[in-house]
């Protein structure tokens, strides 16, 4: 988020900014995809469900990138058709995601130690 409003207000150019951004899309979807396989072999169901889509969207992201990309963020299209925009979007609901989640698994933390 703070990146992509660096870029936003234009601390950063776009080429530094989309090469910060790409280096994370990876282990992001390997983290993802691994706490979901996790949650499945554990049964619990509500936690997996609730990953699922986000993990499928993160794989179907990487996935598409259109060849001759530099990565899902492209400094020559991160400006364009309002692209900027739904990255931050996608961002802030990603970290209100997170935030749920982790309360989620402290919660189930805690219940399981009393």
């Amino acid at each position: 988020i703070i990146t992509l409003s660096d870029l936003e207000c234009d601390y950063i150019n776009a080429r530094s900014c989309c090469s910060k951004l790409n280096k994370w899309v990876v282990p992001e979807v390997i983290g993802h995809a691994v706490v979901t396989v996790l949650m499945l072999i554990s049964l619990h169901w509500f936690i997996f469900l609730l990953n699922l889509p986000v993990a499928t969207w993160n794989i179907y992201r990487y996935i598409m990138v259109p060849s001759g990309n530099m990565g899902v963020f492209d400094p020559t299209e991160i400006h364009n058709r309002g692209q900027l925009k739904s990255h931050m979007k996608e961002a802030m609901i990603k970290l209100g995601f997170h935030l749920l989640c982790f309360f989620m698994y402290l919660y189930r933390l805690v219940s399981k130690l009393v």
